[in-house]
């Protein structure tokens, strides 16, 4: 009998998942028929007050957070979670609107980052943002979740 090192099998498998996901979108949000992925602009318009759930993974904002918009400007912002509720209190002026979250998108394709895409509710606001400026740096991706919006919350 010869000993012998023997391959791997898994490997054809995974090129071949990974083949099949791109050629089908695997994982896509898009199957749902709600949301629109990577449009380049939306035609929703921000109300003047509204409230959502923002989840956000960057260097600067970590956390989840329950929002109140009013008169366009964030008028309370609080973590749910344990990063949030530190941000909270390190940061309380960093928690954006919605339309604020929107500007960074924008800012991001106009400065030709390597990601700027947006998955996007059938009624055109945005339920998550992807950004990297750089896709050989470290720390400067971003990634914000918006959930639970309500607008003009009484």
């Amino acid at each position: 009998m010869t000993a012998g090192r023997s391959r791997p099998r898994y490997v054809p498998t995974v090129v071949l998942v990974g083949v099949l996901c791109a050629a089908t979108a695997c994982g896509s949000s898009t199957s749902s028929g709600s949301v629109e992925a990577h449009e380049p602009k939306t035609t929703w318009e921000e109300p003047a007050s509204y409230a959502y759930t923002l989840t956000s993974t960057t260097q600067v904002l970590a956390g989840t957070f329950r929002v109140k918009v009013r008169d366009g400007r964030v008028t309370e912002a609080v973590g749910v979670d344990a990063d949030g509720r530190r941000q909270v209190q390190e940061l309380p002026g960093e928690v954006p609107t919605i339309g604020g979250l929107l500007r960074r998108l924008d800012k991001a394709r106009s400065e030709d980052a390597d990601t700027a895409e947006a998955d996007y509710a059938a009624d055109g606001r945005p339920v998550r943002i992807s950004l990297d400026w750089d896709k050989n740096a470290i720390d400067d991706e971003a990634l914000y979740v918006i959930s639970s919006y309500e607008p003009n919350p009484g």
